[in-house]
């Protein structure tokens, strides 16, 4: 029987791939997850006083809801690459250095903080304040009304903030590729565009596409059961 070199040369091909895929994959996944959960720890907050000290609202305060609007809408006007690129100094200061995976999750969370304080800001500007009126006359404080109206109301919008958000954060992660950044968009510049490498970069597009539509699936799916 004659030696299928060409079979060899299939198995050799996707045993290559797969050896770039997979890690590739897993750095993607984790600067998502870590960038998204540190975001939404700096930017839950902020969007919330936004809510609050708005005109009318339950603490109202025009020059903290101003001078905090004006930060959150300077620092989302930044375009990502050139944010990742002048917060190169500050990366290094924080996780000693400025390439790699831990590296592209600073500018990752900076920038993405600003974008999920304005999501919770909608989400939670959502909420009746007939509601609100209705906790205040029981003798609410704004704490108790923060975590006992607020948020359980919003909470199938929030939800499908977060979902925006990481599908966000995910677009930024191909991006930070192109400073050394690791996963998905670093591999699909390295090998795909500059080797050109075309399976490379359509197997990392399709990888990028799935792992949209399993989170803003889930996000819909989960907010919807919220809802009823």
């Amino acid at each position: 029987m004659p030696f299928d070199s060409s079979l060899l040369f299939q198995v050799t091909f996707w045993a290559d791939l797969l050896r770039l895929i997979i890690p590739a994959t897993g750095e993607t996944l984790y600067m998502v997850a870590a960038s998204t959960v540190f975001a939404y720890l700096l930017g839950l907050p902020l969007g919330i006083i936004l809510v609050v000290t708005s005109p009318g609202h339950i603490m109202p305060n025009p020059w903290v809801e101003r001078t905090l609007g004006t930060l959150v809408n300077i620092l989302r006007s930044a375009p990502f690459i050139i944010l990742l690129v002048a917060l190169i100094p500050f990366t290094k200061s924080v996780v000693g250095t400025s390439i790699g995976t831990t590296a592209a999750i600073v500018p990752l969370v900076i920038s993405a903080a600003p974008f999920v304080a304005r999501v919770v800001e909608s989400s939670l500007k959502e909420v009746p304040y007939g509601v609100i009126e209705a906790a205040l006359s029981m003798g609410a404080s704004p704490k108790q009304i923060i975590q006992k109206v607020l948020l359980p109301e919003a909470k199938a919008s929030l939800i499908l903030g977060v979902a925006i958000t990481t599908i966000s954060v995910i677009g930024y992660t191909a991006m930070a590729g192109t400073v050394g950044g690791g996963g998905l968009g670093d591999l699909a510049i390295q090998y795909g565009y500059s080797r050109f490498r075309t399976d490379i970069m359509i197997v990392t597009v399709v990888i990028l596409v799935v792992i949209v539509q399993i989170i803003q699936s889930l996000g819909t799916a989960l907010a919807r059961k919220l809802t009823h």
